[in-house]
């Protein structure tokens, strides 16, 4: 195994997903000197395993696809989706500013209303900042001049209003009417490096 993925392995608490459990967030820098600020480190068996499991669940007519070629569906997810980079590219490997540590991510708990998660974080200076997700959690913007290490508290279901005060924001209901134009900090788009041995 690359020395650069073991010093992650070893030093970063893994992100758990059901699906492709343990991930490792954290930042590549590739042969030709590409830096990926937001880079996710996962296993190739998980990965293989998983897709083996799909295809086979819809051959057997135990999968949820259905349809005219469930098979070619499958293949072109595990194919086609996602940002991915080769192992053998990357020449180091170091841990991302931008992956929310993951005590502050536990105090996240739950959907705002279907598929979306709305919250404040607080900075050690009194500043918020609104924050929201469609889907992903595995890394999000900063605001200018601050690190996840400066959030003193976690507003969930919350967002800051024009006025700049904190609001709630109703859960499994409809959001109010300012809501579409608060400024949002949102997902950053990451890659994904599959790795052997984890």
């Amino acid at each position: 195994m690359n020395k650069h993925f073991q010093h992650i392995i070893e030093t970063v608490e893994p992100f758990e997903d059901s699906f492709y459990s343990p991930r490792y967030r954290c930042s590549l820098t590739l042969k030709d000197g590409t830096y990926l600020p937001c880079a996710v480190i996962q296993s190739k068996q998980r990965l293989v395993e998983l897709a083996k499991r799909r295809i086979k669940e819809e051959m057997d007519g135990k999968g949820r696809l259905g349809g005219v070629d469930p098979y070619g569906q499958i293949v072109f997810s595990f194919v086609t989706r996602g940002n991915r980079i080769n192992d053998y590219d990357v020449i180091s490997a170091t841990t991302s500013s931008f992956a929310i540590p993951l005590e502050l991510l536990h105090q996240i708990h739950s959907e705002t209303t279907m598929a979306w998660t709305g919250w404040v974080f607080e900075m050690s200076d009194g500043s918020t900042f609104s924050y929201g997700s469609s889907f992903s959690m595995e890394f999000f913007q900063l605001p200018e001049g601050y690190l996840f290490d400066d959030v003193t508290k976690v507003h969930n279901h919350s967002y800051v209003g024009k006025n700049g005060k904190l609001l709630p924001l109703q859960q499994g209901g409809f959001f109010p009417d300012d809501y579409k134009d608060v400024p949002l900090l949102r997902e950053r788009i990451y890659f994904t490096c599959a790795i052997e041995s984890i």
